[in-house]
């Protein structure tokens, strides 16, 4: 499948994320705060819109590939078919990700306690970002498209503007950078509390945090990993690691409060501010780091089962010759 035409739908995600509107807590709702399911209309809108899409490129490949034969892939019957199945998997895991980041009572209640603001915010970047990236949904999305637009998409990703703009988001160096920016910037006191206060504030942090994270793990993930040996994913991963390690640490010890926004709802709840606020860098901390950990373990195995077949397939030629009568 080709890769390019990707490259547009991809930019269509990253421009209707900031549509996705934040819930943030009215004055009222802070004072006597209650959970239930939040159907913003954008959200709803964007994800329906994500999922249709998605299933009908799927069951559009399913054909092409019935209509192809089995001929397709001599030798490994099938293995495009499995592979799509994981992909449709990887893609539902993100997607319901999302559903319960953003639309289950979990997004009301990551307005009263920053501990379950955290756990939202890691659920979108290090759980829904790395699975779509896996579900390929570019490649599927491209295919719900009429002939005619697939071809007009394609032959709108090679403008030399767009191809050079997609090559300088996706090089590792600047999606980490920009995901690092993401992170630290919007967990600094005063833009943390603005997000709380202002809707489009906050609908602009979590775009920021879901669009740099799809960007890097695209680079961890993505095609331009899959070209490469594997050692600047394993890198971005431990740097990343690290750096978001130490912003949980510095949150977990901190002997004050960041976030005041939080006193009154936490004490509405009967919890304690800054044993929330410990938590929720505790849980940047600890789960993040393990999220970053398996990511590597995982580069580390797609890496050594390459240059287990390469050997094997420079091996072939003289075990053939071994075995000749």
């Amino acid at each position: 499948m080709k890769t390019r035409p990707e490259r547009a739908v991809l930019a269509l995600l990253l421009a209707a994320c900031p549509l996705a509107r934040a819930h943030v807590l009215t004055d009222a709702e802070r004072a006597a705060p209650s959970f239930g399911w939040s159907f913003e209309p954008w959200v709803v809108a964007l994800m329906a819109i994500s999922a249709a899409a998605y299933i009908a490129g799927y069951l559009r490949l399913q054909r092409r590939r019935v209509r192809s034969g089995p001929g397709a892939g001599v030798g490994r019957p099938g293995r495009g078919i499995r592979v799509r199945q994981l992909w449709l998997a990887a893609f539902a895991g993100g997607w319901a990700t999302l559903v319960v980041a953003l639309m289950s009572p979990f997004d009301t209640l990551s307005d009263a306690l920053f501990s379950a603001h955290m756990v939202q915010h890691e659920s979108m970047m290090l759980i829904a970002a790395p699975l779509f990236v896996l579900g390929r949904p570019l490649g599927v999305w491209i295919w719900a498209l009429p002939r005619a637009a697939r071809l007009w998409v394609g032959r709108a990703v090679r403008a030399p503007a767009v191809a050079g703009t997609w090559r300088t988001l996706t090089a590792p160096l600047v999606a980490w950078l920009l995901h690092a920016a993401a992170l630290w910037a919007w967990h600094a006191p005063m833009l943390f509390e603005a997000a709380l206060a202002q809707p489009a504030i906050h609908t602009l942090q979590h775009a920021s945090f879901l669009i740099t994270a799809l960007l890097f793990w695209w680079t961890v993930f993505g095609d331009g990993a899959r070209r490469q040996t594997g050692g600047h994913a394993m890198l971005s991963l431990f740097t990343t690691m690290v750096h978001t390690s130490a912003l949980g640490a510095l949150i977990t010890l901190s002997p004050g409060l960041w976030y005041p926004s939080y006193v009154e709802t936490c004490s509405a709840l009967g919890v304690d501010p800054l044993q929330d606020q410990q938590l929720g860098g505790l849980i940047m901390w600890v789960p993040g780091a393990a999220a970053y950990l398996v990511g590597g373990l995982v580069v580390a195995s797609r890496w050594l089962g390459r240059s287990d077949h390469s050997s094997a397939f420079t091996q072939r030629p003289m075990d053939v010759k071994d075995s000749a009568p």
